[in-house]
């Protein structure tokens, strides 16, 4: 057995946890052979509830986990982490404008970023979940200067494992048959899912979707908003927003830092832009195709990106820049 590892989870009472808590546990992100120690950070009026999520993960008697700790303080949550999963956050409440939920959550992510600074292991690997995720990642590791920009990431791993779903939906075959989507940008409705690079297994071998679909329109049109406002379809059918699915993603995301992509294959992961060569301004937490290995993410170069591309990645971008731009005057005053 290896050394445990400790791997906070934010937003712990939260229903996402719920469904992500038990997956870590038994051994699905980190292997079957690495013990774990987690600890759940909530806000202190939830911590009644946390205690039962405590008392359910005792009763699940998980061999991997050498100890289960729920706080709410940050000094206990943040101490030598090794992973700190992000999910907390302000969510949007009726009638909120985007820029006030940019401005609860920036205080947020200021603190957790200080605290991951402080109290954490230089070598943590923070992913955010919380939204608006890309940009709450961005301050986040702007307010923990002392942490390589290169170990932060936010989820779009979910916009992702959507896009595939919904390729391998319309040709019949099983999600895993379809890889190599892209979810360029933000994890928004501006996002943009491509799959011009995009390979499915038919009858035993690969062909690009585009070549498999035969259908240019759905794939411009309906395919892209469907993946776009999934998010919101998925509210609107169960009064609650997506959290096994989201909690499956994390999972994925996750283990692919952790082990790596497998050959021939890539993901999508918010990361710093610095040094793209697709044309996205330095400086964005913005969603690109990555291959991981050695716990280190690297940017899929030299695809092409034709007229219809440029433009969707482009919008996107502008949005991000949008949103960096307000985050960083109530971070300036925060």
């Amino acid at each position: 057995m290896s050394e445990p590892i400790r791997v906070l989870v934010t937003g712990a009472a939260g229903q996402i946890a719920y469904s992500l808590l038990y997956s870590i546990g038994n051994g699905s992100v980190f292997g079957k052979d690495q013990p774990i120690v987690l600890v759940l950070l909530d806000i202190t009026p939830m911590m009644g509830v946390l205690d039962g999520v405590l008392m359910e993960l005792q009763d699940c008697a998980l061999p991997l986990l050498k100890d289960v700790i729920a706080t709410d303080k940050e000094e206990i949550a943040f101490k030598d982490l090794d992973v700190a999963i992000l999910v907390g956050s302000m969510p949007r409440r009726d009638g909120m404008e985007r820029k006030d939920l940019l401005k609860a959550n920036v205080k947020i992510f200021k603190c957790q970023g200080a605290a991951l600074d402080k109290y954490a292991k230089k070598s943590v690997k923070v992913i955010v979940v919380g939204n608006p995720a890309n940009t709450n990642c961005l301050t986040a590791s702007k307010s923990a200067p002392s942490i390589p920009k290169e170990n932060f990431s936010c989820l779009t791993r979910l916009d992702h494992n959507r896009a595939k779903a919904q390729i391998a939906l319309k040709l019949g075959v099983t999600s895993d048959d379809v890889k190599n989507v892209i979810i360029w940008g933000n994890h928004s409705s501006t996002q943009y899912p491509d799959v011009n690079h995009a390979k499915v297994k038919l009858q035993g071998k690969e062909v690009g979707v585009y070549e498999a679909l035969k259908d240019d329109s759905w794939l411009k049109g309906e395919f892209i908003t469907t993946v776009q406002q999934r998010g919101a379809a998925v509210i609107k059918a169960r009064k609650l927003s997506s959290a096994m699915s989201a909690a499956k993603a994390i999972c994925d995301h996750v283990r692919d830092i952790w082990f790596g992509t497998p050959e021939g294959e890539f993901v999508s992961m918010g990361i710093i832009s610095d040094g793209n060569s697709y044309g996205i301004p330095d400086d964005l937490l913005y969603s690109f195709p990555v291959t991981i290995k050695d716990k280190t993410w690297k940017v899929v170069e030299g695809l092409p990106i034709n007229d219809f591309s440029r433009e969707k990645m482009d919008l996107t971008a502008k949005e991000l820049a949008e949103e960096k731009e307000t985050a960083f005057e109530f971070l300036a005053s925060a």
